[in-house]
């Protein structure tokens, strides 16, 4: 059982130090549960300082739940677009619309009813419930978990069920019950800006006199994990047709990466591929045929790095004479070329527009 008897002065220094060091964000100016749901789900997987205008859109464009169920899907993940980790952005769609049928459109209060929607774990629960209603739930997010962990020298692995287990408990007896949500936001800061992954500021640290690991030289022991990541490399190969100022684009429906967005024509292969070697492929001559007066060019080589993949892609813009008679299967939607802007598509298909 780890020992400390300074839980009441932790949690008090946390809340000095937020208040004078706490950034100025907007979901901070409000307690609509609404709000601080949205802003939570954006910060999962996002730093600030790219989640801030990404959540000012998406209320804007959403400014409550009724508004959010209502849209449709492709118009959610148009505005998450170049975030990344779209099942986010899909589940919200999902859980507002809960909202709307199990709740008659008024947000859950309670952390078993929170718990029920879709895409809302413990972390997520205990946030609302912290900053918007004022109850005595902890956060254990990545950067509470971290400063946990070197506060304590907790050796559980916290990437594992004991580990997190184990954070959960302390972080919950740290937990200040009559300001949950100065704290919880006071511990997330703490672990964002100066109880660091890499580089802690630990001379500047107002917990430096209770910090373990500190006193034992083996802050960047911590926090220790099990797991080691499995990455996944893909070969992509994009084909941006113009024809009769015209493209095509394929909506991405498999559960796989990028669930429902659009993409154009792609030719997915075990290995590096050449443009000869994909000419030669079955699913080549199902997209071009025998047309040999289309002009292939090759104009970007990308790699995508996602969180267990790395997606080396290669894009060719394919010309073919307006005097052609061209199609693509149905799978395949044709659109004005100035019009792309208006689909949901991935940062890796996003980042080749602002190119080309």
């Amino acid at each position: 059982m780890i020992e400390h008897s300074n839980f009441f002065v932790i949690s008090k220094t946390l809340q000095r130090w937020y208040e004078k060091n706490k950034r100025d964000l907007p979901w901070r100016k409000t307690k609509d549960p609404y709000a601080i749901w949205i802003s939570e789900v954006i910060l999962q997987q996002t730093r600030v300082n790219q989640g801030y205008d990404y959540f000012l859109r998406f209320i804007r464009r959403f400014p409550n739940v009724k508004a959010l169920a209502e849209a449709s899907e492709e118009d959610v993940l148009k505005q998450w677009q170049g975030l990344g980790y779209y099942s986010r952005a899909r589940h919200l769609h999902a859980a507002a619309k809960q909202i709307e049928e199990n709740f008659h459109g008024k947000f859950p209060q309670t952390y078993p009813d929170l718990l029920s929607l879709k895409g809302v774990g413990k972390y997520t629960a205990a946030a609302i419930m912290s900053i918007a209603y004022g109850a005595p739930f902890a956060v254990t997010d990545g950067n509470a978990s971290r400063v946990i962990s070197r506060l304590f020298m907790v050796n559980e692995p916290i990437d594992t069920a004991q580990g997190r287990k184990t954070i959960a408990e302390i972080a919950q007896t740290i937990l200040d019950p009559q300001h949950p949500d100065i704290h919880n936001q006071a511990i997330m800061d703490f672990g964002a800006t100066l109880c660091k992954p890499q580089q802690p500021k630990c001379i500047e640290c107002p917990l430096q006199t209770h910090c373990l690991a500190f006193a034992k030289n083996t802050v960047l022991k911590y926090p220790i994990k099990n797991k080691s990541t499995k990455i996944t490399k893909r070969y992509f190969h994009y084909f941006h047709i113009v024809y009769n100022n015209h493209t095509y684009l394929h909506k991405r429906e498999a559960d796989d990466i990028w669930k429902n967005l659009y993409e154009f024509p792609l030719i997915e292969t075990a290995n590096p591929s050449t443009l000869p070697e994909l000419q030669n492929t079955e699913i080549f001559h199902q997209i071009f045929k025998e047309n040999r007066s289309i002009v292939f060019t090759h104009k970007l080589h990308i790699k995508h790095i996602l969180s267990h993949q790395i997606i080396d892609t290669n894009f060719y813009k394919v010309k073919i004479p307006d005097s052609e008679n061209f199609s693509l299967s149905d799978e395949f939607r044709k659109i004005p070329i100035d019009n792309i802007s208006d689909f949901p598509v991935s940062r890796l298909i996003h980042k080749y527009l602002e190119k080309f």
